[in-house]
């Protein structure tokens, strides 16, 4: 980098350099450009519909909208709610009034008199159909010693008292 100085701000830039980067003027004469015209010759901008501006300021802003969203339908669930309870409390049914046992009472309901038949099942059982009515016992298993009967109680000689 060759040394060269700005003349407006007068920091070291490079000689070569059209414009000084810290503060956009001609580094030789000091005036200062405007670079916001030449970009809008050289880029034209855009023209946004309001609808577009919405959704742009949306994109930039997407932690506000979506609270913002959230917040408008909890209220309008509350007003919706609102809305509801008054009217069920106001409201009068043309309909005659029905006791719930009637829909729910469960000794009034009839069942069928004869219990539905499962369906035949096929277990594999080897041919032997006791060993489906019996515990099912591993070959070589050895069956536990039953418990030894506890022993009388010892009869203790009774002495004579004087």
């Amino acid at each position: 980098m060759s040394d060269g100085v700005c003349t407006a701000c007068g920091r070291s830039i490079d000689a070569a350099a059209k414009l000084c980067p810290y503060c956009g003027a001609d580094p030789a004469t000091g005036e200062r450009v405007d670079t916001q015209a030449i970009v809008q010759e050289i880029f034209h901008p855009r023209e946004l519909t309001a609808s577009e501006t919405v959704l742009e300021y949306a994109r930039q802003r997407q932690g506000v909208v979506i609270g913002v969203t959230i917040a408008v339908v909890f209220v309008l669930l509350a007003a919706l709610h609102q809305f509801v309870t008054v009217r069920n409390a106001n409201e009068v049914s043309d309909a005659p009034a029905m006791p719930l046992t009637e829909i729910a009472d469960l000794a009034k309901m009839e069942y069928e008199s004869a219990p539905a038949q499962l369906p035949p099942l096929d277990f594999q059982y080897e041919g032997q159909p006791q060993a489906m009515r019996t515990y099912i016992v591993e070959r070589g298993a050895i069956a536990p010693q039953p418990a030894p009967a506890p022993a009388p109680p010892a009869q203790q000689p009774q002495t004579q008292r004087r």
